[in-house]
């Protein structure tokens, strides 16, 4: 039986330990993928510390997956073939029985099977998943910058197609980093006046680098508020950073029907009162990623549009290393494993 090697984590919170496995077959209804690439996201974290539940170790994380199919288990029916580069996000496969399911709203399904919770994830370099969770890479992009788009592409890129905003109108994303930095890329391509919201002055020419019309700085003296309603106020607010604080602090900026979408997490509430939601008829929802089909989709825009994640890429061996180099913030902007 051949081998393959794992960076896997054996207790809470605990290092990374590279470990040889036994290759195993896939069984009906999954592949197993060569992993080229994988991207280290932030809610891996999650996974490592034990912090939601079902967590079982050793761990291997990883849920921005690219690689090649490499075998279908027996009496899989499915178009993928041998060979196929594919990628693999935090859909990694649904239940397919659930209420959510039944209604084809999928990515909300109540057993969904997260790569690295579910099942090990792809921090190695071999991995299996069920049939219905790849998405095809274009030709056009290589392995390491189909990976960090199968999780922070398709749920900035997600997040705002699936909006109100139609393309001329206004539309914010706060924040500028591993999944900000993508959603102001998206947003200018998808043809809406594109404004950045970060903190200091000195991330405006990075802002407009990325495509931004506009760019307000949360630390002037103008509340985030007035600046966005002082240019016409947002159709849509994309807020990726995690601060709960910055987020409320838009919701007075967007228009009269105007949408805040939330795809930054941090566990304290958003103070929001009604007030400001029923006067002015705004939305606040939450964006949970995409499906399979959503990735495959911000793929071909990416592929399209020119758009690539910014990325650091280290070799598996180098796991903990990049981890912590995550968890520390210091990553501009997503790091990528890759085995080969």
């Amino acid at each position: 039986m051949s081998t393959y090697r794992a960076a896997q984590v054996e207790t809470a919170g605990g290092p990374f330990r590279m470990v040889d496995r036994e290759v195993e077959r896939p069984g009906p209804g999954h592949v197993r993928i060569a992993v080229e690439a994988c991207g280290i996201c932030h809610s891996d974290a999650a996974f490592v510390e034990a912090a939601v539940p079902g967590i079982r170790f050793p761990l291997v994380p990883g849920h921005e997956i690219a690689g090649r199919i490499e075998e279908l288990g027996e009496g899989t029916q499915s178009d993928w073939q041998v060979g196929d580069l594919v990628a693999v996000g935090w859909f990694g496969g649904s239940c397919g029985h659930c209420p959510p399911c039944r209604q084809g709203d999928f990515i909300v399904c109540e057993n969904l099977k997260v790569p690295g919770w579910a099942y090990d994830g792809g921090y190695a370099e071999t991995v299996i998943v069920p049939v219905d969770s790849p998405a095809r890479v274009p030709d056009t992009l290589g392995a390491a910058e189909a990976a960090p788009l199968a999780c922070a592409g398709v749920t900035t890129y997600n997040g705002l197609r699936r909006g109100s905003a139609r393309p001329g109108d206004l539309v914010a994303v706060l924040g500028i980093g591993g999944l900000g930095h993508l959603g102001v890329r998206y947003a200018a391509a998808m043809g809406f006046e594109t404004v950045a919201i970060a903190r200091g002055p000195d991330k405006a020419d990075f802002a407009e680098a990325l495509g931004a019309h506009h760019y307000i700085d949360s630390t002037a003296g103008t509340p985030v508020a007035d600046a966005l309603r002082a240019l016409g106020g947002a159709r849509t607010v994309l807020a990726t950073a995690a601060n709960s604080d910055a987020i409320a602090a838009t919701v007075e900026g967007l228009a009269p029907r105007g949408e805040l979408v939330v795809i930054g997490l941090d566990s304290e509430p958003l103070g929001i009162s009604p007030a400001q939601l029923i006067m002015s008829g705004r939305v606040v929802r939450g964006h949970p990623s995409g499906t399979s089909r959503d990735v495959q989709d911000t793929l071909a825009f990416s592929a399209l549009h020119g758009i690539r994640a910014m990325t650091e890429t280290v070799p598996l061996d180098d796991v903990d290393e990049a981890y912590r180099k995550m968890l520390s913030g210091a990553a501009r902007f997503r790091m990528v494993l890759t085995t080969g």
